[in-house]
């Protein structure tokens, strides 16, 4: 089967596609033959701990959808031909092997590429907006770099759960592709400059939750704008700013809350802790069709280099996937 690895250092990633065997499931996981999988930013940054050892080679891909085509010795609720998705090791790759406690039904109304876009992007969501971050109908959240494939789903899943959202973005083009999914307040900057936009908005509330997916350039002024008791959850540094100024006093007299959402140091069994809850709370609003993830580019799988150009350039809105061939 074919497969892509890539190997990085310091210098950045090299990609090589190979012809390797097709693997073989363990007793609690499904082979899947994938048609589609998505790229996610932090695969190709050294440091965010998603690629191993630095200078070494690794299949990568870390989400798919697909048909089941072989299961493991221990019996579970898939079976041959089942449609599933799943966060996932090697997912750029003709066949991967899924966990069982990572697999999820596909709702008959997502296309493949679609459903690509759901496992690792909006379980990182459900985990900041949920899970940690407590999420409530009528909250302000604040996401910068909301045209990310994790500030799409944190927008979505943020309106779904009664949210009223504020976006930051570097584009004016970008925001307005925003609009149809709901966006209402959308703030043009990539600058530290946003905290009094954002208190106008909230009529001086400020935001009960952020979501930064922009890195330390901005840290200090989402600090600025929190509200009493608000949270703040960093989930990427895009920006390559890895320190930032905090303000105790805020800190302090506000109650806040900072927290990091990265699967890094996490066992299998921490990370699949939250698909049971995402499987009851979010999914259905997928099958019902209220909720859709937003693609932006559905690529050929021979020409990954060019969409991970394509997704360090910039250029794209909510998640640009592969799609695999079956043969």
């Amino acid at each position: 089967m074919q497969s892509w690895w890539m190997q990085l250092d310091a210098q950045g990633a090299r990609l090589e596609q190979r012809d390797v065997a097709v693997p073989q499931p363990g007793p609690r996981q499904l082979l899947v033959h994938v048609r589609a999988a998505s790229l996610n930013r932090g695969e190709f940054v050294s440091g965010h701990g998603l690629h191993g050892a630095p200078g070494s080679w690794k299949a990568i891909g870390g989400e798919c959808a697909g048909e089941v085509a072989a299961v493991g010795s221990e019996p579970d609720a898939f079976r041959v031909g089942d449609r599933v998705m799943g966060r996932c090791a090697g997912a750029f790759a003709e066949y991967a092997l899924l966990d069982v406690a990572e697999a999820m039904a596909v709702p008959a109304t997502l296309s493949w590429q679609e459903a690509a876009s759901i496992p690792l992007t909006w379980l990182v969501s459900f985990d900041m907006l949920v899970l940690q971050g407590g999420l409530k109908a009528g909250d302000w959240l604040l996401v910068n770099g909301v045209s990310s494939g994790v500030g799409v789903a944190s927008l979505q899943m943020g309106l779904a759960l009664g949210a009223q959202v504020i976006g930051t973005s570097t584009s004016e083009a970008k925001l307005e592709r925003l609009k149809p999914l709901g966006l209402v307040h959308g703030l043009c900057t990539r600058a530290a400059d946003f905290a009094p936009r954002v208190l106008e908005l909230t009529g001086g509330h400020g935001a009960d939750l952020v979501v930064n997916a922009v890195g330390g350039s901005v840290f200090a002024e989402d600090i600025r704008c929190m509200a009493f008791e608000g949270r703040l959850a960093t989930v990427g540094y895009v920006d390559g700013v890895l320190h930032a100024d905090l303000d105790l006093q805020a800190l302090h007299a506000k109650r806040l809350k900072l927290f990091g959402v990265s699967n890094k140091l996490r066992s299998k069994e921490q990370k699949a802790a939250a698909v049971p809850r995402f499987v009851a709370e979010i999914l259905p609003r997928f099958a019902s069709g209220a909720l859709r993830p937003l693609v932006d580019e559905v690529v050929d799988f021979t020409r990954l280099p060019q969409a991970k150009a394509r997704m360090e350039s910039g250029g794209h809105v909510g998640k640009i996937v592969l799609e695999v061939a079956v043969r």
